[in-house]
């Protein structure tokens, strides 16, 4: 007889049917009938991008589909991105923004439309943390979605919520830990609060959401990715689950509301003058408002923190913030997405912001995604070739860079940092410490980088290195990465560029002569549009020939640019 053999399941299969067969037996649970009070809505959208959705231009998770005429789920490309955009419904956010007739028309026939296609547990959708974001929109904007709807609308929708309740008291645990867990259980607290008869499933999800509290976010109010787009995503989660609890009679578990007064000073201490996160790790500048929304809800009163903030050190004076990654990068599954940016900042002046870092290229595809983790998309130094720590398996970061504790002061002279880490010590027997200094008036900042063989390990490694290359020194660069909207020129016969900013600020960069000054292209990644923005960095290049090489650089506001500047141009949406 032939011997036969057993083909495994494929990686996702199993969650899949056993999300269907959770989906399936929450099909018996008895329906609610109606909300224990009426929903008041949490999320904000934007208005731009609603009106967008009404017309037929869907932009969903950086995919852009022309649908004038046909229905969201008739347009569907197979994108995932797209599809988790989509089931996700963060889109009714935008469309409730936009608030006309077209755009409540639009939200209540693809509700309905998902209701009739995918509402006994089809599709890519049901899966714990979709389900979680999904029911939590429906909950916060129930009136537009039900306004003018008759008795049989209305019993079908209350019975695919009622579905999707139930679906995530049985499937919660299957979220990863982190923002996904966060999500199913929210949405499972929020809608098992919300509806008639769905109280008894709250329990165990808020006893669980309590310890996930106490375990993900540490003593910093930090989260394990050290994403602090993601930071705001689960404080926000935390916010509406707080409220609700409250508005609903019910005192939020202790776990809950230390976790919220950890995670507001840190969100502000990474939020720049604009307004804006800083972007590392992943993480995007997030929905204009949104930061400034979330801290207000909260209640938590500002507070300074004294040292890092979930691994960043931060430099404020006057209009200017500078916000830099002054811890290794996240390990073990927290590394998936983690990108190699120790020692790299971002400065911001005012509403502009000036030096960035590339960003997240995982909307754009793997090989964008890929480029937006090396070292040489953030704005520190590199060596050429090599980025601070190095992807391993599964795209973790495992050769991590480790980091020097930071010090921090502040005297008459103004802020300083100085730091360092030794990501390729192992490498090229090098180290790099970085020193920043923000004036009192935050009309400069003065940096000083250094490459050296600090022990006598890392000198016999660099020493062996220099051999190899016939002793022609290893090549780096320092990087500063522009903002797209800043426009930048060579100056002084290419001694110094000068940095225009449109709220009319010029900012003037120089640097000590050791290395040598470019202005290259460079890329900015931004989530919601549709190809990342060209854009320029500024480059020092230099060669370590010895055991230590110095470069020391100063960006300033130009002598004639006033101490305040009445900034009023609007910038436009990503849409």
């Amino acid at each position: 007889m032939a011997e036969t053999t057993t083909q495994p399941l494929e990686p996702d299969r199993t969650p899949r049917l056993a999300d269907r067969f959770a989906a399936w037996r929450a099909g018996f649970a008895r329906p609610a009938a109606a909300f224990v009070s009426q929903p008041e809505p949490r999320s904000i959208g934007m208005v731009a991008r609603g009106r967008q959705l009404a017309a037929g231009n869907l932009l969903l998770g950086g995919v852009l589909v022309e649908a004038k005429g046909r229905s969201l789920w008739e347009a569907m490309p197979p994108d995932p991105s797209f599809a988790e955009a989509a089931h996700g419904f963060t889109w009714l956010d935008d469309l409730a923004a936009a608030g006309d007739l077209a755009a409540r028309t639009r939200a209540q026939d693809w509700v309905f439309q998902w209701i009739a296609t995918y509402g006994r547990g089809t599709g890519t959708g049901w899966t714990p943390d979709l389900t979680g974001r999904r029911v939590i929109r429906w909950i916060n904007h129930a009136l537009m979605l039900l306004s003018g709807k008759e008795r049989p609308e209305s019993d079908a929708f209350f019975a695919a919520l009622t579905r999707q309740t139930v679906y995530l008291s049985y499937r919660w645990k299957a979220a990863r830990p982190g923002l996904p867990r966060f999500e199913s259980l929210s949405g499972l607290v929020c809608s098992g609060l919300a509806l008639t008869g769905m109280e008894r499933l709250t329990g165990p999800a808020l006893a669980a959401l309590a310890r996930d509290c106490a375990t993900e976010i540490d003593g910093e109010g930090g989260i394990p990715t050290r994403n602090p787009e993601e930071l705001l995503e689960v404080f926000t989660l935390l916010n509406w689950t707080s409220q609700t609890l409250q508005e609903s009679g019910r005192t939020p578990p202790a776990e809950l509301t230390t976790a919220i007064a950890r995670i507001a000073p840190t969100l502000r201490a990474l939020r720049h003058s604009d307004g804006g996160l800083a972007r590392f790790h992943g993480g995007g500048r997030g929905l204009e408002g949104r930061l400034d929304h979330a801290l207000a809800q909260s209640g938590i009163k500002p507070m300074v923190i004294r040292g890092l903030a979930m691994g960043f050190a931060r430099l404020s004076s006057g209009r200017t913030t500078v916000i830099i990654d002054a811890k290794a990068p996240p390990e073990g599954r927290a590394s998936v997405a983690a990108h190699a940016s120790t020692l790299a900042f971002e400065m911001t002046s005012g509403r502009r912001p000036v030096i960035v870092s590339c960003g997240s290229g995982a909307p754009f595809g793997a090989e964008w995604r890929r480029a937006g983790r090396a070292t040489a998309s953030h704005s520190t130094l590199a060596i050429d070739g090599y980025s601070s720590s190095r992807l391993g398996q599964g795209e973790r970061l495992t050769d991590r860079a480790h980091v020097v504790p930071a010090r921090m002061t502040q005297g008459p002279e103004g802020q300083a940092l100085l730091i360092g880490h030794t990501g390729w010590a192992a490498t090229h027997g090098l180290s790099h410490m970085r020193g920043l200094e923000l004036s009192p008036d935050g009309r400069a900042l003065m940096g000083q980088d250094t490459l050296g063989a600090l022990t006598g390990a890392e000198r016999r490694r660099f020493d062996a290195v220099m051999s190899s290359v016939k002793l022609q020194g290893v090549a780096f660069s320092i990087r500063f990465h522009l903002h797209p909207d800043v426009d930048a020129q060579i100056d002084l016969g290419g001694a110094a560029i000068s940095l225009g900013l449109r709220s009319g600020e010029i900012w003037v960069f120089r640097h000590d002569g050791v290395a040598t000054l470019s202005l290259e292209p460079s890329v900015y990644l931004e989530k919601g549009r549709l190809k990342p923005r060209a854009t320029k960095q500024i480059v020092l290049s230099a060669r370590v020939l010895d055991y230590a090489t110095e470069v020391g650089w100063t960006l300033a506001k130009a002598q004639d640019t006033p101490l305040a500047i009445r900034d009023l141009e609007r910038d436009e949406p990503p849409v």
